[in-house]
Protein backbone atom coordinates (compact mmCIF):
# COMPACT_ATOMS: atom_id res chain seq x y z
CA UNK A 1 0.00 0.00 0.00
CA UNK A 2 1.17 3.54 -0.70
CA UNK A 3 3.00 4.98 2.29
CA UNK A 4 1.81 8.57 2.38
CA UNK A 5 4.72 10.76 3.47
CA UNK A 6 3.54 14.15 2.25
CA UNK A 7 0.27 15.63 1.06
CA UNK A 8 0.11 19.19 -0.19
CA UNK A 9 -2.78 21.29 -1.43
CA UNK A 10 -1.70 22.63 -4.84
CA UNK A 11 -4.56 24.80 -6.10
CA UNK A 12 -8.25 25.13 -6.90
CA UNK A 13 -9.53 25.42 -10.44
CA UNK A 14 -12.72 25.92 -12.41
CA UNK A 15 -11.53 25.49 -16.01
CA UNK A 16 -8.67 23.74 -17.85
CA UNK A 17 -6.33 26.74 -18.11
CA UNK A 18 -6.34 26.86 -14.29
CA UNK A 19 -5.46 23.17 -13.78
CA UNK A 20 -1.94 22.62 -12.44
CA UNK A 21 0.65 21.87 -15.11
CA UNK A 22 1.69 18.39 -14.15
CA UNK A 23 2.31 14.99 -15.67
CA UNK A 24 1.61 13.16 -12.41
CA UNK A 25 -1.22 10.61 -12.62
CA UNK A 26 -4.47 11.74 -10.99
CA UNK A 27 -7.33 10.07 -9.16
CA UNK A 28 -10.46 12.18 -8.70
CA UNK A 29 -13.16 11.81 -6.05
CA UNK A 30 -16.82 12.47 -6.83
CA UNK A 31 -20.12 12.10 -5.03
CA UNK A 32 -23.19 13.96 -3.92
CA UNK A 33 -22.83 16.54 -1.19
CA UNK A 34 -22.50 15.13 2.33
CA UNK A 35 -21.66 11.61 1.11
CA UNK A 36 -18.46 11.43 3.17
CA UNK A 37 -16.06 12.34 0.36
CA UNK A 38 -13.81 14.56 2.48
CA UNK A 39 -13.67 11.96 5.26
CA UNK A 40 -12.68 9.25 2.78
CA UNK A 41 -9.84 11.34 1.30
CA UNK A 42 -8.60 12.31 4.77
CA UNK A 43 -8.52 8.67 5.94
CA UNK A 44 -6.75 7.53 2.76
CA UNK A 45 -3.94 10.05 3.24
CA UNK A 46 -3.81 9.81 7.07
CA UNK A 47 -4.65 13.45 7.60
CA UNK A 48 -7.35 14.75 9.90
CA UNK A 49 -8.37 17.73 7.82
CA UNK A 50 -6.47 17.91 4.55
CA UNK A 51 -9.89 18.18 2.91
CA UNK A 52 -12.24 20.22 5.01
CA UNK A 53 -15.27 18.26 6.16
CA UNK A 54 -18.39 20.29 6.70
CA UNK A 55 -21.85 19.75 8.10
CA UNK A 56 -23.03 22.18 5.42
CA UNK A 57 -23.23 20.24 2.15
CA UNK A 58 -21.86 21.90 -0.94
CA UNK A 59 -18.75 23.52 0.49
CA UNK A 60 -16.56 22.20 -2.32
CA UNK A 61 -17.55 24.30 -5.32
CA UNK A 62 -14.18 24.18 -7.08
CA UNK A 63 -11.91 21.40 -8.34
CA UNK A 64 -9.18 21.02 -5.70
CA UNK A 65 -5.80 19.41 -6.49
CA UNK A 66 -3.60 17.73 -3.85
CA UNK A 67 -0.09 16.37 -4.44
CA UNK A 68 0.75 13.11 -2.64
CA UNK A 69 4.44 12.17 -2.18
CA UNK A 70 5.26 14.06 -5.42
CA UNK A 71 4.08 10.78 -7.00
CA UNK A 72 0.46 11.43 -7.89
CA UNK A 73 -2.45 13.82 -7.35
CA UNK A 74 -5.77 13.38 -5.64
CA UNK A 75 -8.47 15.65 -7.05
CA UNK A 76 -11.56 16.63 -5.07
CA UNK A 77 -14.48 17.35 -7.41
CA UNK A 78 -17.42 19.52 -6.29
CA UNK A 79 -20.26 17.59 -4.68
CA UNK A 80 -23.63 17.50 -6.38
CA UNK A 81 -27.16 17.06 -5.10
CA UNK A 82 -29.06 18.83 -2.40
CA UNK A 83 -26.40 21.37 -1.43
CA UNK A 84 -27.72 24.75 -0.39
CA UNK A 85 -25.91 26.57 -3.17
CA UNK A 86 -27.31 29.08 -5.65
CA UNK A 87 -28.86 27.65 -8.80
CA UNK A 88 -26.19 29.39 -10.89
CA UNK A 89 -23.50 27.38 -9.07
CA UNK A 90 -25.42 24.14 -9.59
CA UNK A 91 -25.65 24.89 -13.31
CA UNK A 92 -21.90 25.40 -13.51
CA UNK A 93 -21.18 22.11 -11.76
CA UNK A 94 -22.01 19.89 -14.74
CA UNK A 95 -19.89 21.64 -17.39
CA UNK A 96 -17.01 22.14 -14.92
CA UNK A 97 -16.86 18.46 -13.96
CA UNK A 98 -17.57 17.08 -17.42
CA UNK A 99 -14.84 19.28 -18.93
CA UNK A 100 -12.34 17.96 -16.38
CA UNK A 101 -13.29 14.33 -17.12
CA UNK A 102 -13.16 14.88 -20.87
CA UNK A 103 -9.93 16.87 -21.13
CA UNK A 104 -7.58 15.87 -18.30
CA UNK A 105 -5.03 13.59 -19.91
CA UNK A 106 -3.41 12.37 -16.69
CA UNK A 107 -6.70 11.30 -15.07
CA UNK A 108 -6.38 7.58 -14.26
CA UNK A 109 -9.69 6.97 -12.56
CA UNK A 110 -12.52 8.37 -10.43
CA UNK A 111 -13.65 7.20 -7.02
CA UNK A 112 -17.43 7.53 -7.11
CA UNK A 113 -18.89 7.61 -3.62
CA UNK A 114 -22.33 6.56 -2.36
CA UNK A 115 -23.93 6.74 1.09
CA UNK A 116 -25.01 3.24 2.17
CA UNK A 117 -28.29 4.68 3.47
CA UNK A 118 -29.33 6.38 0.21
CA UNK A 119 -30.54 5.20 -3.18
CA UNK A 120 -28.31 6.63 -5.96
CA UNK A 121 -29.97 9.65 -7.54
CA UNK A 122 -29.84 11.37 -10.93
CA UNK A 123 -26.49 13.06 -10.15
CA UNK A 124 -24.90 9.69 -9.36
CA UNK A 125 -26.25 8.14 -12.54
CA UNK A 126 -25.12 11.14 -14.62
CA UNK A 127 -21.62 10.86 -13.19
CA UNK A 128 -21.40 7.15 -13.98
CA UNK A 129 -22.64 7.81 -17.54
CA UNK A 130 -19.93 10.45 -18.03
CA UNK A 131 -17.24 8.10 -16.76
CA UNK A 132 -18.37 5.42 -19.19
CA UNK A 133 -18.66 7.91 -22.06
CA UNK A 134 -15.08 9.14 -21.53
CA UNK A 135 -13.68 5.68 -20.72
CA UNK A 136 -12.56 6.77 -17.26
CA UNK A 137 -12.19 3.77 -14.91
CA UNK A 138 -14.31 4.04 -11.77
CA UNK A 139 -13.91 2.72 -8.23
CA UNK A 140 -17.33 2.57 -6.57
CA UNK A 141 -17.15 3.19 -2.81
CA UNK A 142 -20.05 2.87 -0.38
CA UNK A 143 -19.44 4.99 2.72
CA UNK A 144 -20.90 5.32 6.24
CA UNK A 145 -21.09 1.54 6.61
CA UNK A 146 -20.73 1.84 10.40
CA UNK A 147 -24.16 3.51 10.51
CA UNK A 148 -26.10 0.39 9.47
CA UNK A 149 -26.25 -3.27 10.51
CA UNK A 150 -24.68 -6.00 8.37
CA UNK A 151 -28.13 -7.10 7.15
CA UNK A 152 -29.10 -3.54 6.28
CA UNK A 153 -25.80 -3.06 4.46
CA UNK A 154 -26.41 -6.17 2.36
CA UNK A 155 -29.95 -5.02 1.54
CA UNK A 156 -28.88 -1.48 0.66
CA UNK A 157 -25.92 -2.73 -1.40
CA UNK A 158 -28.28 -4.74 -3.56
CA UNK A 159 -30.44 -1.63 -4.11
CA UNK A 160 -27.41 0.53 -4.94
CA UNK A 161 -25.98 -2.04 -7.39
CA UNK A 162 -29.36 -2.55 -9.07
CA UNK A 163 -30.00 1.21 -9.39
CA UNK A 164 -26.58 1.77 -10.96
CA UNK A 165 -26.75 -1.32 -13.15
CA UNK A 166 -23.51 -2.80 -11.76
CA UNK A 167 -22.53 -6.09 -10.14
CA UNK A 168 -22.60 -6.17 -6.34
CA UNK A 169 -18.95 -7.21 -6.38
CA UNK A 170 -17.98 -3.84 -7.88
CA UNK A 171 -18.93 -2.04 -4.66
CA UNK A 172 -16.20 -1.29 -2.10
CA UNK A 173 -17.36 -0.72 1.47
CA UNK A 174 -15.82 1.90 3.72
CA UNK A 175 -16.18 3.37 7.19
CA UNK A 176 -14.31 6.56 8.12
CA UNK A 177 -14.88 5.68 11.77
CA UNK A 178 -13.25 2.24 11.79
CA UNK A 179 -11.21 2.77 8.59
CA UNK A 180 -12.61 -0.55 7.34
CA UNK A 181 -12.12 -0.84 3.59
CA UNK A 182 -9.21 1.60 3.40
CA UNK A 183 -6.57 -0.94 2.31
CA UNK A 184 -8.83 -2.52 -0.31
CA UNK A 185 -9.56 0.89 -1.82
CA UNK A 186 -5.85 1.76 -1.89
CA UNK A 187 -5.16 -1.50 -3.79
CA UNK A 188 -7.63 -0.44 -6.50
CA UNK A 189 -6.15 3.07 -6.66
CA UNK A 190 -2.58 1.76 -6.90
CA UNK A 191 -3.58 -0.50 -9.78
CA UNK A 192 -4.93 2.55 -11.64
CA UNK A 193 -2.13 4.97 -10.71
CA UNK A 194 0.78 2.68 -11.43
CA UNK A 195 -0.67 0.51 -14.17
CA UNK A 196 2.29 1.21 -16.43
CA UNK A 197 4.68 0.14 -13.70
CA UNK A 198 5.51 3.75 -12.76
Amino acid sequence: MVHVKSTTFIKSAVKPDQYPESDLPEIAFAGRSNVGKSSLVNVLVNRKNLVRTSSTPGRTQLINFFDVNNQFMLVDLPGYGFAKVPLSVKKEWGPMVETYLATRGNLRGVVLIFDVRRVPGPGDQQMLQWLRAYNVPSVLVVTKCDKVSKNERARQSAVIARTLGVEGGELNFFSALSKDGRDAIWEKLEALLFQDGG
